[in-house]
């Protein structure tokens, strides 16, 4: 006998969904804020140097390039931190669970000092090989070098981040990163023009404001070891060799993920480069608008790094494979708004971007392709938030590895067959259904679901 229509929206089944929404909606929309946040960052600086001049201007944005560069490659400091730290609170262990976020904040300050070491007497050559004036070098250069001594900040700030989404909080991430940015904007301000020091003002303000929140952040930590440790709470502080290396090996594959993914966009804008200055300009756009998107989506990701950390640590590959299953419909959903969104939205999009009306015909019909692709994007991003948080790197490793060998030749293809930036996004779009073939074969065969308090 079939289940009324009452039965369905109210039996187990559907019980079980609600608690998903209210844990995805829990962890997603405060990781939102905190996405949106970061990368007023730089909008907040842009705004102030852009006051200075075209050439500080100019610097500032080859220096912030770089800067974005050398931080969004260690990206898998917050994300194999979520998952290694979710798996401990699902098995109950918040102790074990406080060392293993600590060992990736201690790799992340390890890392962030490597950099150092290279970006302060290898600045010059950097701006140099981005194409730097000779107006905006000197600019460039002076940014990047004190903005450098940020970068441990940044790092560790990442794992923190990892650490409380791991313990399913991403609401004090939120609070950080609004705090943070306020203070940036006071610093930059009043640096640069209170006190008359320029574009080293602003620097000198990312750089105060970056060790604010990661002092915030390491307070937090703290108090929850003091909380969780007991009298050997300080213990759990120190660095720990083999937990270190244990981090770092984990999160070796997601550096191949990420650095293969930004070989796809650096492709993807060398191919737009040479379909002329309008094409390149439609091109910047339509990446600036496809990556605003990927915010949305992404803290969907972020949820199901956390959420399905959990469930494998506490022995619960039902509850995983569910919670999987639930999240990949709220990203078809979210796929689907965001797209209707960006189409209706499309005729208008370019005049707040552009005054050229070749730069206008050219976005539209790349910026339709975008809208088609959101549902494939939100699938996307769910899935790839999923193998993360159970801690799958390996596989992901490898798979985006394939994508770029399938994105590749598409991408070199279009100026080769004459073809235009409407191609070109065809070819992204491409891109991601090659992503999500392998991801949805991964999640179909369970190899995923391997439980325990660590993998």
């Amino acid at each position: 006998m079939k289940p009324s229509a009452r039965q369905r929206t109210t039996g187990p089944r559907a019980s079980v969904r609600r608690r998903h929404d209210r844990e995805i909606l829990a962890l997603a929309l405060p990781a939102f804020g905190a996405l949106v946040a970061e990368p007023l960052f730089v909008m907040a600086d842009s705004a102030v140097v852009g006051h200075l001049g075209t050439a500080q201007l100019a610097g500032l944005g080859v220096a912030a390039a770089l800067l974005t560069t050398a931080v969004n490659i260690f990206v898998f400091l917050a994300y194999a931190t979520t998952a290694a730290v979710a798996r401990r609170v699902g098995a109950g262990d918040l102790p074990a669970a406080i060392r293993q976020g600590m060992d990736g904040i201690w790799l992340a300050l390890l890392l962030g000092v490597l950099v150092i070491a290279v970006v302060l007497p290898g600045a010059p050559a950097l701006v140099d090989v981005f194409g730097a004036s000779h107006t905006a070098a000197p600019y460039a250069t002076t940014y990047l070098r004190i903005s450098a001594l940020g970068i441990p900040a940044m790092l560790m700030v990442l794992a923190a981040t990892g650490v409380l989404r791991g313990l399913q909080d991403t609401r004090t991430p939120l609070y950080v990163a609004v705090g943070g940015f306020t203070a940036n904007a006071g610093l930059n301000a009043g640096l640069v023009y209170g006190a008359g020091l320029g574009i080293a003002g602003s620097a000198w303000g990312t750089v105060i404001a970056q060790n604010a929140m990661a002092a915030v952040y390491l307070w937090v930590v703290v108090r929850g070891a003091r909380k969780h440790q007991g009298g050997n709470w300080w213990a759990a502080l120190k660095p720990d060799a083999a937990g270190i290396r244990a981090c770092a090996r984990a999160g070796a594959p997601l550096l191949v993920r990420t650095l293969t993914l930004r070989a796809i966009l650096l492709i993807a804008t060398a191919v737009a480069a040479r379909l002329g200055d309008t094409e390149i300009a439609a091109h910047q756009i339509t990446l600036t608008l496809w990556s605003l998107l990927a915010f949305a989506l992404d803290a969907i990701a972020i949820a199901g790094q956390a959420i399905i950390g959990r469930y494998l640590g506490a022995d619960d590959p039902e509850g995983a494979r569910a919670a999987c299953q639930r999240m990949v419909e709220w990203g078809v959903a979210c796929g689907v708004g965001l797209g209707i969104l960006l189409a209706l939205a499309a005729p208008l999009v370019g005049r707040l971007f552009s005054s050229d009306p070749a730069v206008h015909r050219a976005l539209l019909p790349a910026l339709l392709v975008v809208a088609l692709s959101q549902p494939i994007s939100g699938v996307v991003f769910v899935l790839d938030g999923v193998l993360m948080g159970a801690g799958d790197g390996p596989y992901l490793a490898w798979s985006m590895l394939a994508t770029l060998a399938v994105f590749a030749p598409a991408a070199l293809a279009v100026p080769a067959f004459g073809w235009g930036l409407t191609a070109l996004w065809w070819a992204m779009t491409l891109m991601m259904l090659a992503r999500l073939a392998g991801l949805w074969l991964r999640a179909r065969s369970g190899r995923w679901v391997v439980t325990g308090a660590a993998r």
